[in-house]
């Protein structure tokens, strides 16, 4: 059997955590990532019948049931992943019953995965609906995408329609649009309903004054999508207070959502 230290799945995450903590967006145990792994590639690396321990679940999971997540922990720092992952992270299989979870690797020393697992849980099986091929869930806390939730309407169109004429790759990158859901309690099932409910149709999902769900095939899909927000966000703080004195056409907007063969979230221009 090879070293788990090795495997592709593991290596990314290691190195996706260690620049995300760069970049400043996971300061301290802020953030949270789980990608959803093939069986066949964890089985070159681990025995799907050895379960170290069962960790409960808040909810019924039981539509991923037989799913193998690598998960970032709870109280883990981004910046210790690289440098001790058997302790940061774990590899969890949804159980039968739904409503607990294989232990199959790391959290060494009695670690769980992220408060926010739910979420992710509630935001896979909304995007596996919708999307067969996809993988991962990133929530991060970057600076401007959160500044951006106190300055503009609490309104999905208006905030998309502000990150699509900040910067020409946005409406081709993230036509789908953003989400939003206002500021709530996190850890808890009520908000991870409301980000599934949100995530159905499209990758994106703004926490007001708390940060950003990006969803993708892979990580650096994920990430993409939030370095394309947080960006276009940096933009908009750094010029609001000024005088506007030229944009992007709107009728532009939609020349080059055409260009690149992209829908534009119906009513958004």
């Amino acid at each position: 059997m090879k070293d788990i230290l090795t495997a592709p799945f593991l290596t990314e995450l290691c190195e996706m955590t260690a620049n995300m903590y760069r970049l400043g967006w996971d300061e301290r145990n802020g953030g949270n990532i789980s990608q959803l792994l093939d069986p066949m590639e964890v089985a070159e690396y681990l025995d799907l019948d050895a379960s170290l321990r069962r960790i409960p679940l808040q909810f019924d999971a039981s539509s991923l049931a037989g799913r193998i997540f690598i998960v970032t922990g709870t109280g883990k720092y981004f910046k210790n992943v690289k440098k001790n992952p058997e302790e940061n992270l774990g590899i969890l299989r949804i159980a039968e019953n739904g409503r607990e979870a294989e232990l199959l690797w790391g959290f060494s020393g009695g670690g769980a995965p992220t408060s926010e697992f739910p979420t992710h849980l509630m935001s896979h099986a909304a995007r596996l609906k919708a999307d067969p091929e996809h993988r991962v869930v990133m929530h991060c806390h970057p600076v401007n995408t959160i500044a951006l939730t106190f300055v503009c309407p609490a309104d999905e169109r208006e905030i998309t329609r502000t990150l699509w004429g900040m910067c020409t790759e946005c409406i081709v990158v993230f036509p789908d649009g953003v989400g939003l859901v206002p500021w709530m309690v996190s850890g808890t099932n009520d908000i991870g309903e409301a980000t599934a409910r949100k995530i159905t149709d499209r990758r994106l999902v703004l926490w007001a004054q708390h940060g950003i769900f990006g969803v993708g095939h892979n990580l650096d899909e994920a990430f993409g999508l939030i370095e394309t927000v947080e960006k276009a966000a940096e933009i908009y703080m750094k010029i609001a207070p000024l005088e506007i004195k030229n944009r992007i056409p709107e009728e532009q907007l939609g020349a080059l959502a055409e260009q690149f063969h992209v829908i534009p979230r119906k009513g958004y221009l």
